[in-house]
């Protein structure tokens, strides 16, 4: 050690080490910054690096030892052969490229540190290899111990330098790497040269080359090389950093010189299914579909619009094209953006579709069926062809649907929808038009012939798929037809006359297919304007009750009476109750209606001088109520009526439809004191069943059997068998439509107590204005 500091104290110019240094310290920083690039490379960009990295290193190595011989007076005047001088900076790149090549490629652990170890033999060979070009009128003898020593500590410190730069991380590892390759080189150079001695000799000639120009070469040249590689570096990490951001960018950009591509960016590649070589110095131009009877011109790319970029297999890309001015490489030229537009497009076609499409079965949905529609009507028009509407409804969808759940009827729908493309022609519109309502146009020449045909097949088919006899979750279709121009001119006439055929469809009895008819037309209006007359036939006081009296055969008393219903229209008269309730319940206005009955028929009990009691048909569709209960115990409690007075007929009917919640409010109604009696016994499914689930307290006997009594043994012997069932029951029974003597001589001798029909009673004005205008008549 302090034979390296004596050498470096007494044997050497401190100027020029102190230039040896810096060059050392600058070549290291450089190698290791070019090492840290090849590391981060790959393939041909690495082998570039590691190139590059060798000879940062070789030179900086080479022209440290040169400068620190330089420095260095061993008492003789030295100089250098140029050929071993040249052959040993070729050595110092060679064995920096090989210990590079070997840590960059080396996959164990300390890789690195055998690549240091090769760079440290590496200096060793440099250092000996210019030893040998020194000319000088003497003899250079080396320590052996001094020269193995250097050898020894260059190499290790070469190796750990290097190990330590994979091993740390960042700013720290080049700091640590760049320290110990200085310290490997000058600590291989000063050991070594602390060993050397010069021998006068004179039979040696003296050296004739000037060392000092050899000196500036020396520096000159290592400083421009060092620093061209730091310049290197900054470029290459300038532009790398430039390139990654357009590369990260979501657009295609090309750099075009006149119509020749300069350059690309890897998306716009990626667009075109190219490689950037293959596109560079392409027309550009070529890349984008054109038109063949006007080929585009360069002028047609300037500025933005949207154009469809030509891929390498043949696909069309739209993408939105924008053209700006820029100085590249030191020329004009064009920056073309290409941004894909393919996302977009197909997002607007998907959204287009929807606006005109059914999302569940991807049949055209109502405003395209409209649209479609009027195009077809215009067109047959114009023809002076016909054309048919058929409207379809699907047979027990609701009660699929509320039972298996509304999956279950999604695929209902799906395959419905499969069943009727599968039945219908290429030319034939189909669309869902909500629910479980579907519509089909069928342009044909050949009306209706062709829409018969076409109902026929989709009949057929949901046989085939529909069995409804086996399969409960199965679906039957009804179908109304109208034909253009016989059922309607207009688009809107049209359907509803094709409504009006499937109303009727329906009616017959469902599963089938029916035609529009002027008849039928008339019908439909008819009902059509009753329905709307009943929605306010309560507010127009053109409802009335009567009253027929229910009679005890025993003394002829009257025990109650029932009310019942009576329209006076301004325009039809008085209107049959069998005529409009059914209407009245299939709009739904039984339930205002019914609620006015309740409470004018309580009102006037409510007057009556004898607690009688009053009988109040509740239909079916009341019992949909939820609040049914709150309504008939705010009437009672509003009019004062006795709940004991009060008897609610309902029919078999009513326990059809959702039981558990109607048995729940009859067994509410009838804990209040409301007695509740089971009307038209004997006419439904399941009447001893309903009795055994709920008390009823009375039963009436419908009217039909009555009126077969004397002339019907079997009508006779059902009578027999209620009347017995209700007094094994011990239940009031009540025989309906007695008209003649000898039904109540049948009926009472069956046993029967109370009657009620025209024979005991016909139906009439309240019992409490016939009771004032009795008292007039008697006061006057």
């Amino acid at each position: 050690m302090f034979s390296v500091i004596a050498c470096i104290r007494n044997d050497h110019d401190w100027r020029l080490i102190a230039v040896a240094a810096i060059v050392c310290l600058a070549g290291s920083v450089a190698t290791m910054l070019l090492l840290m690039r090849a590391q981060r490379s790959a393939g041909t960009e690495r082998r570039l690096w590691t190139v590059a990295c060798a000879f940062a290193s070789g030179v900086g190595i080479w022209s440290t030892h040169f400068i620190a011989m330089l420095a260095y007076d061993g008492g003789i005047p030295i100089a250098y052969e140029v050929r071993g001088t040249t052959l040993s900076v070729l050595v110092a790149i060679a064995t920096s490229w090989i210990a590079f090549t070997v840590a960059l490629a080396a996959t164990f652990r300390y890789g690195f540190a055998v690549g240091g170890i090769l760079l440290g033999l590496g200096i060793a060979a440099m250092h000996f290899t210019g030893m040998r070009a020194v000319e000088a009128q003497g003899q250079v003898t080396f320590d052996f111990r001094s020269t193995v020593t250097a050898i020894i500590l260059g190499t290790l410190i070469a190796g750990v330098a290097l190990q330590l730069f994979r091993t740390l991380q960042g700013v720290r590892g080049l700091v640590v790497s760049t320290v110990l390759l200085v310290l490997a080189i000058c600590a291989m150079h000063f050991k070594s040269m602390s060993g050397v001695g010069l021998v006068p000799d004179p039979s040696v000639a003296a050296a004739t080359f000037d060392p000092a120009w050899l000196a500036g070469g020396v520096i000159a040249a290592s400083t421009t090389l060092i620093l061209m590689a730091f310049g290197a570096l900054f470029l290459d990490r300038h532009l790398t950093d430039l390139r990654g951001l357009v590369n990260a960018s979501l657009e295609g950009m090309m750099v075009v010189r006149g119509d020749e591509i300069v350059d690309v960016n890897e998306r716009f590649a990626d667009l075109c299914g190219r490689t950037a070589t293959d596109l560079a110095r392409r027309n550009f131009t070529e890349l984008f579909a054109q038109d063949r009877e006007r080929p585009a011109e360069r002028r047609a790319f300037c500025g933005s619009s949207e154009v469809e970029l030509l891929h390498a297999d043949g696909r069309r890309i739209p993408v939105e094209y924008m053209c700006r001015m820029i100085e590249y490489r030191g020329r004009e030229c064009d920056v073309i953006f290409v941004r894909d537009l393919s996302q977009r497009k197909e997002a607007e076609r998907t959204i287009e579709h929807l606006a005109h499409h059914d999302a569940l079965t991807d049949l055209s949905n109502r405003s395209s069926f409209d649209r479609r529609m009027a195009q077809a009507i215009a067109v047959a028009s114009a023809r002076n062809e016909p054309l048919a509407v058929l409207c379809l409804d699907l047979d027990r969808f609701k009660a699929v649907n509320d039972i298996f759940g509304h999956g279950e009827g999604d695929r209902i729908l799906r395959k419905v929808a499969d069943i009727l493309r599968t039945a219908c022609g290429e030319g034939d519109t189909i669309a869902r038009l909500g629910g479980d309502e579907f519509a089909i146009l069928q342009p044909s020449a050949g009306q209706p012939e062709a829409a018969r045909q076409l109902s026929e097949r989709i009949l057929r088919l949901f046989a085939e798929e529909m069995d409804t006899s086996r399969d409960p979750m199965a679906v039957g279709v009804s179908i109304g037809v109208a034909i253009y121009p016989a059922d309607g001119m207009t688009a809107d006439r049209l359907c509803n006359n094709a409504d009006t055929a499937l109303y009727r469809a329906k009616r017959t009895g469902k599963g089938f297919a029916c035609f529009f008819d002027a008849e039928m037309d008339a019908a439909v209006r008819t009902r059509r304007q009753m329905e709307n007359d009943l929605r306010h036939a309560v507010v127009r006081r053109q409802l009335f009750l009567e009253y027929q009296p229910l009679v005890d055969v025993r003394d002829d008393s009257v025990v109650g009476y029932e009310a019942l219903l009576r329209w006076q229209h301004p325009d039809r008269g008085l209107v049959s109750p069998g005529v409009f309730i059914p209407i009245a319940e299939e709009s739904g206005s039984i339930i205002q209606i019914g609620e006015w009955v309740l409470e004018q028929a309580c009102l006037e009990a409510v007057r009556w001088s004898e607690p009688l009691a009053i009988s109040v048909n509740i239909s079916p569709v009341q019992f949909l109520l939820p609040n049914l209960f709150d309504q008939i115990e705010g009437i009672l409690r509003r009019t004062g009526l006795e709940p004991r007075r009060l008897e609610l007929e309902i029919t078999e009917a009513v326990l059809m439809h959702n039981r558990d919640d109607v048995l729940a409010t009859l067994v509410r109604l009838r804990l209040l004191g409301v007695r509740i009696v089971m009307d038209d016994f004997g006419t439904g499914h399941s009447s001893l069943s309903n009795l055994q689930t709920f008390p009823f307290d009375k039963l009436k006997i419908d009217c039909s059997f009555t009126a077969a009594l004397d002339k019907d043994p079997a009508a006779h012997a059902i009578i027999r068998a209620i009347i017995a069932l209700g007094q094994s029951l011990n239940l009031p029974v009540v025989t309906e439509g007695v008209e003649t003597e000898r039904q109540k001589q049948i009926i009472v001798e069956e046993g029967c107590r109370q009657i009620q029909g025209f024979l005991s009673g016909r139906p009439g004005r309240a019992p409490s204005q016939a009771a004032q205008d009795r008292l007039k008549r008697l006061e006057a």
